[in-house]
């Protein structure tokens, strides 16, 4: 499940230890773009999350209707099953999960695992406009308004870090990178 592929870090994750990231927010915020950058720079695994939805959540989402908590458990067991093997083997790992929940975040961190949540805000008129432009993917825009309703923002207790991307996503790299180096 996932890739397990690491990639040589580059001198950007000079100082940062191995963590398990989690790259959060809604459908639109730029999960991917900004994981797979981390990716570049730190060299760690990294699975897309929703490539770990069954099917019928994939389907449920491409009809345009929105997910329920019933929908995401099994979805969530399998992000955190790939986020426990990375930890097993030491690797560091990036995952993309809207994690949008206090509750779906606690699955995460099951079983003593502390993945640091990398939340991505962004301004709803910015998510609207990039859903309306994005190709390929089966998440309509219509499901935005039910994502942005269910989101509960991480807390302070949560190992978290909110960060804004009105900023280019090579400088949202590296704002995240600094923040790491301080972890």
């Amino acid at each position: 499940m996932g890739s397990k592929q690491t990639l040589p870090s580059q001198p950007a994750a000079k100082g940062i230890g191995k963590h398990l990231l989690v790259i959060m927010g809604v459908s639109g915020c730029g999960k991917t773009t900004i994981a797979e950058g981390l990716r570049n720079e730190l060299g760690w695994p990294f699975q897309e999350g929703d490539d770990l939805h069954p099917s019928a959540n994939v389907q449920k989402m491409a009809a345009g209707i929105p997910l329920n908590d019933e929908d995401r458990w099994p979805w969530l067991e399998r992000c955190h099953e790939w986020l426990a093997e990375c930890e097993k083997s030491g690797s560091g790992a990036i995952l993309t999960c809207s994690a949008l929940k206090r509750s779906y975040r606690d699955v995460l961190r099951r079983d003593g695992l502390n993945p640091v949540f990398i939340y991505l805000h962004v301004d709803e008129t910015v998510l609207i406009k990039r859903l309306q432009t994005r190709k390929g993917h089966y998440m309509p825009t219509s499901l935005l308004p039910s994502q942005l309703q269910t989101l509960e923002p991480p807390t302070d207790d949560e190992h978290a870090m909110t960060i804004s991307v009105a900023s280019p996503p090579p400088q949202t790299i590296a704002t995240i990178l600094t923040k790491l180096k301080s972890l």
